[in-house]
């Protein structure tokens, strides 16, 4: 626990941000939860089924920063290994996002428990970049971003948009030649007169773009269609973790698809920890299931992004799924001949007429030896 303050306290003074006083009660309500969960797994967890990658990854030693509206502290399935506070109004999570998007990335498995994360060992850094329902300042996420990247996170969650503006362009820039992979919402972001626009950072080349799908696995009609999607992740019907040490069982959206993959990011990154940030990306987009609907991207698939084998060389080889053996050649496997009944007959007439002589020569070895003691003599009728 002191290991973390003091992590908290550092990552903070390098910031700029000072201490702030936690919110009051009437400033800081998000809606609340419950404490009841379903007996069953969430259909997403289901989907995915990140436990039966965990024999091979669990996302140990991955620091995952969360760009977002802070995580609840009090969680009993979450874990901070840092936060920061970059909006000076305390460090509690007032509307709920940020901590579901901590849930679905690392919540841990706590038995009996229906729920848990994607990489449950990953280590997660809060950075609280907005109080409200909205997207928060754009500023704020250009300075969170510079931020994880220098605190060492190999994987930023970013689960907002915005448009594109240089200083952002330039903070993407930097976190992705620190090696971060960038994951972030293509959002449902539209322009004034109601037509969609394309979000951003997700629109910036490099960034792996995340929409959302339902259970079909197809497009969500929310998501918008004009960020160029890298990957899907369930985005309807989301179950995840809330503050007041609850859970919410109606999320919905695409800031909802982003941490389930970058939970598979973090799995991936444990996994295979000599691959840069773009073979990582390149490994969850092709790794991903088939694409439906209305996008060629693919629902990521968690044990095929950390057990496929791809080819990474050489270095700038495009890197894709093995393709499938291709169809044997015309009479590369030679047809079954005919029945020929005429050969068929002669061989049952040869193979009778030998047993035939067989049974003769039989016969003729136990009369011949009798027929000479009796000098050919007719044995006696009386």
């Amino acid at each position: 626990m002191i290991a973390r303050a003091f992590l908290a306290c550092l990552l903070a003074l390098q910031l700029g941000v000072a201490p702030a006083a936690a919110a009051t009660a009437d400033e800081c309500r998000p809606k609340r939860g419950t404490q009841q969960l379903p007996g069953a797994e969430p259909w997403a967890q289901k989907r995915l089924d990140p436990k039966r990658v965990w024999p091979l990854s669990t996302g140990a030693g991955v620091r995952v920063a969360i760009i977002d509206s802070g995580v609840e502290l009090n969680h009993p399935q979450l874990r901070l290994a840092g936060r920061a506070d970059l909006t000076n109004t305390g460090i509690r999570d007032c509307i709920g996002h940020g901590t579901a998007v901590a849930g679905i990335i690392g919540a841990v498995y706590v038995e009996g428990v229906p729920f848990h994360g994607m990489a449950p060992a990953a280590q997660l850094l809060s950075y609280k970049q907005t109080n409200t329902e909205r997207d928060g300042d754009p500023g704020l996420m250009v300075k969170a971003i510079r931020s994880a990247a220098d605190e060492g996170a190999d994987v930023i969650n970013i689960s907002s948009a915005t448009t594109d503006f240089p200083a952002l362009r330039d903070a993407v820039a930097y976190a992705l030649a620190k090696d971060v992979v960038i994951v972030a919402a293509a959002g449902n972001k539209r322009a004034e007169d109601g037509t969609p626009i394309p979000a951003y950072p997700a629109s910036y080349e490099g960034v792996l773009a995340v929409g959302a799908a339902g259970q079909s696995g197809a497009l969500s009609e929310f998501s918008n269609d004009k960020t160029p999607v890298s990957v899907l992740g369930p985005g309807e019907s989301i179950t995840s973790t809330w503050p007041g040490k609850a859970y919410n069982l109606e999320l919905e959206g695409t800031s909802y698809a982003v941490p389930y993959v970058a939970g598979v990011v973090a799995l991936v990154r444990a996994r295979f920890p000599t691959l840069d940030q773009d073979q990582v990306r390149r490994r969850v987009i092709a790794t991903a299931d088939l694409g439906t609907g209305t996008t060629t991207a693919g629902m990521v698939n968690p044990m095929q992004a950390v057990s496929a084998v791809l080819p990474f060389e050489p270095a700038n080889a495009p890197v894709v799924a093995p393709p499938p053996p291709a169809p044997l050649p015309p009479g590369a496997v030679a047809a079954v001949p005919p029945v020929d009944h005429a050969a068929r007959s002669l061989g049952l007439i040869v193979a009778a007429s030998a047993l035939g002589l067989v049974l003769l020569v039989a016969v003729a070895r136990a009369l011949v030896p009798m027929g000479r003691r009796r000098g050919w003599r007719p044995g006696r009728t009386d």
